[in-house]
């Protein structure tokens, strides 16, 4: 999003923009600017970065760091969260594949989303309909996750689970393109 002339938006649901080269244009409001994806890329880098820095960086004001990133995680774009290894804690961490009975796909995909253990789920292509991320306490945490919460969920057809041994990658860094 960037700077209006008038302050107002189209009836279109655009919002007029001054771009770089002077000249006025639209853009989406789901559209991300340069700007906004540079300050989403330095924040991937360092999500405490202070937002004066990021300006400095950025050759913008700290004012516009900071109203953009609250627009960018009011929107739903960013989240700025501290992320911690499961299994550094000594939690039980499992992938699970799902099958589902036809026509339950969005009904299962958003049980499983209610779900306290669950962190992931995306509705995918291929060999399963959905994948879910799941952290449990322990083993036996795991195990009455599979016999007791999600068998009950109804229009799932078959479950593959795969647990996790050791986390071996994970990154939040992959720009913005």
């Amino acid at each position: 999003m960037g700077v209006t002339g008038a302050g107002s938006a189209a009836k279109d649901g655009h919002e007029g923009m001054r771009m770089p080269n002077g000249r006025n244009g639209t853009r989406r409001q789901d559209e991300l600017s340069p700007l906004d994806k540079r300050i989403i890329e330095h924040l991937q880098a360092d999500g405490r970065r202070p937002f004066t820095q990021i300006a400095h960086e950025l050759g913008v004001s700290e004012a516009a760091v900071r109203a953009r990133t609250n627009r960018l995680i009011e929107r739903g774009i960013l989240q700025v969260v501290g992320v911690a290894d499961p299994g550094k804690l000594g939690f039980q961490q499992a992938l699970i594949g799902l099958r589902c009975e036809p026509g339950r796909l969005v009904a299962v995909a958003e049980a499983l989303a209610a779900l306290p253990e669950v962190d992931y789920v995306v509705v995918t292509t291929g060999r399963y309909d959905i994948l879910i991320e799941m952290v449990s306490e322990d083993s036996e945490g795991l195990l009455r996750f599979l016999t007791e919460r999600l068998q009950a969920i109804d229009g799932v057809r078959d479950t593959e689970t795969f647990t996790y041994l050791r986390l071996v990658k994970q990154t939040y860094q992959f720009g913005t393109r």
